[in-house]
């Protein structure tokens, strides 16, 4: 099994540089940007050069900036969901790059943008030669989805929005939100389909693995957050 970089922790500060994880197939460019410490993550096939942003969430100088570190061009732009602090970016990356928009069918008509492609759960999107599957994880927005790679010469990596985060589900507190929903979910399409192994790369904040939440998803439900 490849193991991760030593290089790449999976922490980013505000306008610090992208932290880079480089994969077999793929490199990985995470970029906290906005005043919510949002994270950005761009995905580029190392043998296509195909790339691949997830979530434009603010700043789009830094965006455009990122994605021309990663080479030439951008072929799409997903959207974990709707909240305003992960779309903030996403007209004028949009705009400057002709990528096409990918987002969960519920969220869809909620994006400031006109929306290519509407993700249902078990679909998946291609990065040249790289493909991500979709996980619809309910509860925090209706159609919030997590990408997953699974990577031929390692363990899987998991983008999650603000589904999941090292020390329990994302936020359910507002109207029209349900924990029973999400912890559903991620129980059941996160922690039950895939192993300890897998690195999960959330929507705001540092990165963790399945394996050091899994003792804790108890906790989570117990408490109700």
């Amino acid at each position: 099994m490849t193991e991760p970089d030593d290089t790449y922790t999976g922490h980013v500060s505000a306008a610090g540089p992208a932290g880079v994880r480089e994969l077999p197939a793929l490199t990985i460019r995470k970029l906290e940007v906005g005043g919510f410490g949002n994270n950005a993550y761009l995905l580029t096939s190392r043998a296509t050069g195909a790339q691949l942003l997830i979530d434009a969430a603010a700043e789009p100088d830094r965006l455009l900036d990122l994605v021309a570190a990663g080479g030439q061009g951008l072929e799409t732009v997903v959207t974990t969901h709707s909240h305003h602090d992960h779309v903030g970016a996403l007209a004028e990356v949009v705009a400057a790059t002709g990528a096409r928009t990918v987002a969960g069918a519920d969220d869809a008509d909620a994006l400031p943008v006109p929306v290519d492609v509407r993700l249902q759960h078990g679909d998946t999107v291609t990065a040249g030669d790289v493909t991500l599957d979709v996980v619809h994880l309910r509860g925090h927005t209706p159609g919030s989805v997590a990408l997953a790679y699974r990577d031929p010469a390692g363990h899987t990596h998991l983008f999650t929005g603000d589904s999941l985060f090292p020390g329990g589900v994302g936020n359910t507190k507002n109207p029209g939100q349900s924990f029973e929903s999400l912890i559903e979910d991620v129980t059941t399409r996160v922690f039950d389909v895939y192993d300890d192994d897998t690195w999960f790369y959330p929507g705001h904040g540092d990165d963790s693995t399945l394996g050091a939440e899994r003792p804790h998803l108890d906790e989570w439900r117990a408490r109700g957050w």
